[in-house]
């Protein structure tokens, strides 16, 4: 089982892939920004160095399940709420909205069959409120009305065949989170704030001094 996050510092992003069972980094890889091709690139490396990825951890950024297709992908859950809480907010002002952050909320309570009929209710209940379309004064161009509530909702349903792959896999123990290299960023970060002042090239060189040793 591996998660695979990415990290921002400074301007560079700093990807790694880790082992949270065993706590250890497999690899990691700066890279310009989080697309595909730079997981992609960091997969290729690990299955290079005989690594076999039997399950992977991901935080939920759009298009990267798909590089890991005919491995069982995990979703953070804890990022999924995240964003729900983002577009949301913890006040929604309509009704459509409340109800959803509480579907939300339920995301490490429950299953997947039962957050698929939550959602349907949900959007048998409310489809009509988050199809709305407004028209801007002076436009003939048209926007959704409640684009935040929809957004919200569009992330749940996108993201739900991965929010509970760790129950389908019991025998795998996979973590439902990405809590392992979350940790590990914050503690990295500590690292390089004794650091702080020196030149971005300079804490690049100092991180990477840090991963290697901690790298297996």
């Amino acid at each position: 089982m591996c998660v695979f996050d990415a990290t921002h510092l400074g301007d560079d992003v700093l990807l790694a892939a880790r082992e949270p069972n065993l706590k250890v980094n497999l690899g990691w890889a700066w890279i310009p920004s989080e697309t595909k091709e730079g997981y992609a690139a960091l997969k290729a490396n690990l299955e290079s160095r005989g690594f076999q990825l039997k399950a992977v951890i991901l935080d939920g950024r759009t298009g990267i399940p798909t590089v890991f297709r005919g491995i069982p992908v995990q979703i953070c859950q804890f990022h999924q709420l995240q964003t729900i809480k983002r577009k949301l907010t913890l006040r929604p002002e309509t009704e459509a909205g409340q109800t959803l952050l509480t579907i939300g909320f339920s995301i490490s309570k429950t299953d997947e069959q039962t957050l698929t009929r939550e959602l349907d209710e949900w959007f048998k209940k409310y489809g009509a409120f988050i199809n709305e379309k407004t028209y801007p004064l002076g436009t003939r161009h048209w926007r959704y009305t409640h684009r935040r509530v929809r957004s919200a909702y569009n992330s749940l349903r996108k993201n739900l065949p991965f929010l509970f792959t760790y129950q389908k896999y019991p025998s795998l123990n996979i973590s439902n989170t990405t809590n392992s290299l979350d940790g590990y960023w914050s503690r990295l970060k500590n690292l390089l704030g004794a650091h702080r002042g020196k030149n971005k090239e300079r804490i690049r060189k100092i991180a990477t001094e840090i991963l290697r040793k901690q790298t297996a």
